[in-house]
């Protein structure tokens, strides 16, 4: 469990580093709604951007966007309204994924904008 909670970590911050370098702000990460939890929120000029990072190693049997179930979904689409309503935000939004595979030598990471969209059926 340590371990897997390490890569986890390992990959937020790679998801961080990646976003920075893609101009984008960094407001909060782990940011709680409840017990809801969305790993980052960032902002650029246009976006305030909910993002779930999934991180997992090469062999692992399903990559980590198919990991971000419709269940998963609503709880980020949910976190991210309390987000938007707490802080008066009305900015246009977006949910986005970044997965972080660890490879024998380092990381790659794919960042999926538009991931999923806002619909709560």
């Amino acid at each position: 469990m340590a371990e897997s909670h390490d890569l986890g970590k390992k990959g937020e911050e790679l998801a961080i580093e990646h976003l920075k370098k893609a101009g984008f702000k960094i407001l909060f990460q782990n940011w709680q709604w409840g017990r809801n939890e969305i790993d980052i929120i960032a902002e650029n000029d246009k976006f305030i951007v909910f993002v779930e990072v999934k991180t997992r190693k090469e062999d692992f049997l399903i990559s980590p966007a198919q990991a971000v179930t419709h269940s998963k979904q609503r709880a980020i689409i949910f976190a991210a309204s309390g987000y938007l309503k707490r802080y008066g935000i009305d900015k246009e939004s977006r949910f986005d994924v970044i997965s972080v595979i660890q490879t024998k030598d380092s990381f790659e990471i794919d960042h999926i904008e538009d991931a999923f969209y806002a619909t709560l059926h």
